[in-house]
């Protein structure tokens, strides 16, 4: 009777604790945020979204948004940024300069002067080279392509200028835009809300007068491999040629499998544009893909939540 009780005892704590085990699984997994988007490769790296207003007009402001790249080593190549938000009321752009958005949206209610766009979500593009010089503004019109940091500082930005109207005219009225999302080109990025900071402070071309912004806020966003794409298969080409090239043409055993884009499958052999140089190159594969897996806590290709100490053993 005491060895039947002890079994059923041990059975009903061993159920228990697997129970807590999956429960604690769960709230880890589920407490895992977007805005917590981590790249292993270059974990200081991230873009800075700068929106300056300029000066004031009579239903709203004049701004400059400059898209800092201050990532290492991953620059952003054609077709180029795309970068959205949110109106926080029911502003309108009445016109642009270096960049300009992808949908008009509707403005029926307008008579005479139209606005740029009057969509509650737009989305702005930059302007491709050779754009009209009464339509540019200094850092734009490069079809949205940004140098990495390390590789040019002084190409590693892009800026556009934008007339916002149904807006606040001073400090306490304006309302920062919500729901920043940017794409470079494609998906991965992950921005976080917009904070008003210090006017950013400006020189002029003479350097004997220092003039600042009315109102100046900033959104971060930082790139996450996972997000990017749901594969192991890792890139060498974008961290370390001058083109970017897609991993499955690059990682061997990375092979679009006809179903779905970017998708990966075993092979026994590789096509001859897909082996790898050498040993080495095959065992860097191996390692930052240990280093991409440990790095989140939610299901990752099947395994959940990746084991952190695989950075251990990579």
């Amino acid at each position: 009777m005491e060895s039947l009780r002890g079994s059923v005892t041990g059975s009903i704590t061993s159920k228990l604790s697997g129970f807590t085990i999956l429960l604690l699984f769960l709230l880890s997994c589920s407490t895992f945020t977007s805005t917590e988007a981590y790249d292993a490769l270059d974990p200081n790296g991230n873009i800075t979204i700068k929106w300056d207003i300029m000066s004031w007009t009579p239903d709203g402001y004049v701004a400059v948004v400059t898209i800092f790249n201050f990532q290492q080593y991953r620059h952003i190549q054609a077709p180029g940024w795309t970068l959205g938000w949110t109106w926080a009321k029911k502003e309108v752009i009445w016109s642009m300069m270096g960049g300009q958005t992808t949908e008009q949206g509707d403005c029926s209610k307008y008579k005479g002067n139209i606005p740029h766009c009057c969509k509650k979500d737009p989305t702005v593009v930059d302007l491709l080279p050779g754009t009209p010089y009464n339509q540019q503004i200094e850092n734009c019109c490069k079809g949205g392509v940004i140098s990495s940091w390390a590789q040019d500082p002084t190409t590693a930005l892009s800026s556009f200028q934008l007339s916002v109207g149904a807006a606040g005219t001073t400090n306490k009225t304006v309302r920062v835009p919500k729901n920043f999302t940017l794409k470079a080109p494609g998906p991965g990025y992950t921005c976080g809300p917009a904070k008003v900071g210090k006017p950013t402070k400006f020189i002029t071309s003479d350097k004997r007068r220092v003039t600042q912004a009315m109102m100046t806020w900033n959104v971060t966003c930082t790139y996450s491999q996972f997000l990017a794409q749901k594969t192991p298969c890792v890139s060498l080409s974008s961290f370390y040629n001058e083109t970017i090239v897609s991993c499955p043409t690059r990682a061997c055993d990375c092979q679009n499998n006809g179903t779905e884009s970017g998708s990966c499958i075993k092979t026994k052999s590789c096509t001859s544009g897909n082996v790898l140089e050498n040993e080495t190159h095959q065992s860097i594969i191996r390692k930052l893909t240990r280093i991409v897996e440990a790095t989140f806590i939610f299901p990752y290709n099947g395994i959940p939540c990746a084991q952190k100490d695989a950075l251990s053993h990579a």
